[in-house]
């Protein structure tokens, strides 16, 4: 797989066309949101972009995950939240617009924080691969790759504003569609890997999706937002681009069996984003009882 025409070409190419579109979906007030309302955002991003690399060490360690594992899923945590989360924020009825700008601004931000993450995490766990990871190469395949087509998308947005509203839910289903393709060929190419160790990366992967959802909400807590805030950054911390996480893996590091974590996460992380919707709509029904 790792050297395959699909990891190589195709899903960099899919990988750019899902970027592309949540272009398609953001607009300038996404980002003018930063100005309106910065605390809540600069909290967001804190929380995904420096805290929930710091949990997702602290769980690889405390879970003893093998090199492969650790790497894997410090990986994930340095990816930013996806379409997934947006999505999540529409179901539990939290505040899309602060959603949709933490996905925004992440995703422009990841390009210089997600390869310095990744470089240290290969430092840590797999002092081997530290010679083969590219700084340079990394940064520049995640701006050809994310950065360019989210930055064509949103200009498409501006000036064909109709046609980016209809394109934009195709890019939507072929994220979710890449994302389980993915998963579904990393568990048959690295089956040896998820049959000897499946318990531990479950539970660690499972553990890191909960107490990143409770980190982002406790954020939202402590500087005194709204509900609907602590909600919603409750699922930008807990809810990660898996496929992107996947794609590092595979395509920049040649490594399928760092893809694994990525992978398990990606099914994990909507236990806990649901249950996060369940509740919300149990408070929302005992705060309308109560009134």
């Amino acid at each position: 797989m790792t050297e395959s025409f699909l990891t190589q070409y195709i899903a960099p190419f899919v990988l750019a066309l899902i970027m592309f579109g949540m272009g398609l979906s953001l607009t300038k007030n996404d980002f003018q949101q930063l100005w309106r309302a910065p605390l809540p955002i600069l909290i967001g991003l804190f929380g995904q972009l420096l805290l929930l690399p710091i949990l997702a060490y602290c769980v690889a360690v405390t879970f003893d995950l093998a090199p492969n594992l650790a790497i894997g899923i410090m990986i994930l945590a340095a990816c930013p939240g996806g379409t997934s989360s947006n999505i999540i924020s529409q179901l539990a009825k939290a505040n899309l617009a602060l959603s949709v700008s933490l996905t925004a601004i992440s995703s422009l931000i990841c390009v210089l924080t997600t390869p310095l993450i990744i470089q240290f995490a290969i430092g840590q766990f797999g002092q081997q691969e530290a010679q083969s990871f590219s700084l340079l190469s990394t940064t520049l395949g995640l701006i050809f790759i994310t950065l360019i087509p989210v930055l064509i998308g949103i200009i498409i947005r501006h000036y064909f504003v109709e046609k980016a509203i209809r394109w934009e839910p195709f890019f939507r289903h072929l994220a979710t569609a890449f994302l389980v393709l993915m998963i579904v060929a990393i568990t048959i190419q690295e089956k040896d890997t998820l049959a000897s160790s499946f318990s531990a990366v479950f539970s660690s992967a499972l553990v890191l999706n909960l107490l990143a959802i409770v980190l982002g909400i406790g954020l939202g807590t402590l500087f005194k937002f709204s509900p609907r805030d602590n909600i919603t950054l409750g699922i930008e911390v807990g809810v990660q681009n898996s496929a992107m996480a996947i794609l590092i893996a595979v395509t920049f590091l040649q490594r399928a069996d760092f893809a694994v974590a990525p992978g398990v996460y990606g099914v994990t992380m909507y236990i806990g984003a649901f249950l996060l919707v369940l509740l919300a709509k149990k408070f929302r029904s005992s705060a309308s009882t109560n009134a």
